[in-house]
C-alpha cells in the first residue's frame, strides 16, 4: 500500500501498547511489537502477517539495538518509534526509598532514552522517521502522589523538546503525546509500584490514595482504542504534531497550567523585567 510504514512499539504487552499496536497493523502498516515476554505481546495482539514480536527490556541498551536489528533484518526499515513502555513508582516522597525512585527513571526515562539511541541511527541512514514518546498529564502538571512518576515523565518531555533540533536535518520529526487518565492497566499491580517505606504521617493518606488510585481502574475517561487511532491519524498527516495534549481532562490541566504560568509572569512582570545588567556606557 502507499503510505506504508514499519512501526516500533514498546511496551505492546498490555495497556496501550496493544491498542497502538492494533490501530497500526488494521491501517496497513508493519509492526514491531515489543515487550519483556514474546508470548505475552503475541496473545495481546494476535498473529498477523505484518507483526513482529521481540523480546525488550527497556532498561538494557544491548537488548534494545538487538531488537532495532530484528526490525530491520525482517522489515527492512523502522519509520515510526513508540516510546510506550513505563511504569508507575506511586507514593509520597519520603515514603519513596532511593531504589525506587532510581528504579522509575530508569524505566520511564533512560529506557525510552535507549531504545531511541538504538533506533536513530537507522533513521539518519534512511534520512526519514518519526519518534512518538508517550508522557502523560503529570509531565506538566504536577500530582499528589507522584513524587517520582511526574518527574520522570517531565524528564522525558525535556529530553523531546531538545531532541527535536537534534534530528531535524535528517527529516526526523518527534511528537510527545500526553494522554489524561485513559483505561489502561497502568494502576494495576506490577505496572503500579506502591511505597517501599512507611511514615506515620503520612500513613493514613498513603492507604487512602492506594485504595482510591486501585479503585479507578477500569474507570477513567479515556478511551485507549480511540487515541491509538487518533495516534494513527496524526503520524501520518503531512505535518506531525510536536505535541498532542489527549483527552479533555489533559486539555484541562494543560490549559490550566499555561493560565498560572501567565499570571505569574504578569504578577513579577515588573521585578523580572529589572534584572538586566545597567548598560553603564548609556
Amino acid at each position: 500500500m502507499a503510505g506504508k510504514k514499519v512501526w516500533f512499539v514498546t511496551g505492546a504487552s498490555r495497556g496501550m501498547g496493544v491498542d497502538i499496536a492494533k490501530a497500526a497493523l488494521a491501517a496497513g502498516h508493519s509492526v514491531v511489537a515489543t515487550g519483556r515476554d514474546e508470548g505475552r505481546v503475541l496473545r495481546a495482539i494476535g498473529e498477523h502477517d505484518e507483526l513482529l514480536v521481540v523480546a525488550l527490556d527497556i532498561t538494557d541498551s544491548a537488548v534494545a539495538s538487538a531488537a532495532a536489528q530484528a526490525a530491520v533484518e525482517r522489515f527492512g526499515r523502522i519509520d515510526v518509534l513508540v516510546n510506550n513502555a513505563g511504569n508507575n513508582y506511586a507514593g509520597y516522597f519520603e515514603e519513596i526509598s532511593p531504589a525506587q525512585f532510581r528504579a522509575q527513571m530508569e524505566t520511564n526515562f533512560f529506557g525510552p532514552l535507549n531504545v531511541t539511541r538504538a533506533v536513530l541511527p537507522i533513521m539518519r541512514q534512511q534520512r526519514s522517521g518519526h519518534v512518538v514518546t508517550i508522557t502523560s498529564t503529570a509531565a506538566l502538571v504536577g500530582l499528589e502522589f507522584c513524587a517520582a512518576y511526574a518527574p520522570s515523565k517531565f524528564a522525558l518531555e525535556g529530553w523531546m523538546e531538545s531532541l527535536r533540533y537534534d534530528v531535524a536535518p535528517y527529516g526526523i520529526t518527534t511528537t510527545i503525546v500526553e494522554p489524561g487518565y485513559f483505561r489502561t492497566e497502568l494502576l494495576v499491580d506490577g505496572s503500579s509500584i506502591w511505597p517501599e517505606l512507611s511514615i506515620d504521617d503520612y500513613a493514613e493518606r498513603t492507604a487512602q490514595t492506594i485504595a482510591a488510585m486501585k479503585g479507578m481502574n477500569g474507570t477513567q475517561p479515556g478511551d485507549p482504542a480511540k487515541l491509538a487511532a487518533g495516534l494513527i491519524t496524526l503520524t501520518d498527516s503531512p505535518e506531525p504534531p510536536r505535541r498532542w495534549v489527549a483527552g479533555a481532562d489533559a486539555m484541562e490541566a494543560a490549559q490550566q497550567k499555561a493560565h498560572e504560568l501567565l499570571a505569574q509572569i504578569a504578577t513579577h512582570r515588573e521585578l523580572s523585567a529589572s534584572l538586566s545588567y545597567e548598560d553603564v556606557n548609556a
